[in-house]
């Protein structure tokens, strides 16, 4: 897993509240095993017409201003519905680094920071305020600080957030669970050597 410290990048407002994963990842593309490749796929209902070629022109990322971003600010509840692991992996693998919103479901944050992304959770009033600066400046670039665990925009825009520390330690480190397991290989060995196995 790629460890995070601190990304600075174009910031795409994505101002829709209760986003769930069937929208973030549709059903029909889970049939992959790896975990990449589904960034192709990513809102796939909302960024291309009927045809499913063809980009949607009032869909808010397909927008050229918002090309490259690395951080997304969603609203309330985002990542809501199904436990699928995939609506993390289809994030990263677009270019998402940090997500910026005031909420998420629990099961889709926990699955953010075992795949290497940052679900920063700011005030609803603070998300807002960002997301109007946003609208307002397509294209503004915002830095996400793992470190120093602040949220830094245009027009003056800072906020703090709130990271437990065992998540703060597995991300800065890029360790995933078979990274924390890998880290007592000489034990696990050394088990294995003493039971016979």
């Amino acid at each position: 897993m790629t460890p995070f410290h601190s990304v600075t990048s174009i910031a795409a407002p994505l101002d829709r509240v209760n986003v769930d994963t069937d929208q973030i990842i549709p059903k029909q593309f889970l049939k992959r095993i790896e975990r990449t490749g589904f960034g192709q796929f990513l809102f796939f209902d909302w960024r291309y017409l009927a045809d499913g070629t063809t980009p949607n022109p009032e869909f808010e990322l397909n927008s050229p201003s918002l090309a490259g971003a690395e951080i997304l600010v969603a609203n309330k509840n985002f990542g809501c519905g199904s436990s699928r692991e995939h609506a993390p992996w289809s994030l990263l693998d677009y270019g998402f680094r940090a997500l910026i919103a005031p909420s998420y479901a629990d099961i889709f944050n926990n699955n953010c920071y075992k795949n290497g992304i940052l679900p920063v959770i700011l005030t609803e009033d603070e998300v807002e305020t960002l997301l109007a600066i946003l609208k307002a400046n397509p294209g503004s670039h915002v830095t996400v600080d793992l470190e120093t665990q602040t949220v830094v925009g245009p027009d003056g825009f800072t906020a703090s957030f709130d990271v437990d520390p065992f998540r703060k330690h597995c991300l800065w480190n890029g360790l995933d669970d078979i990274g924390l397991s890998l880290q007592h290989a000489e034990k696990i060995d050394s088990y294995e050597l003493a039971h016979g196995k």
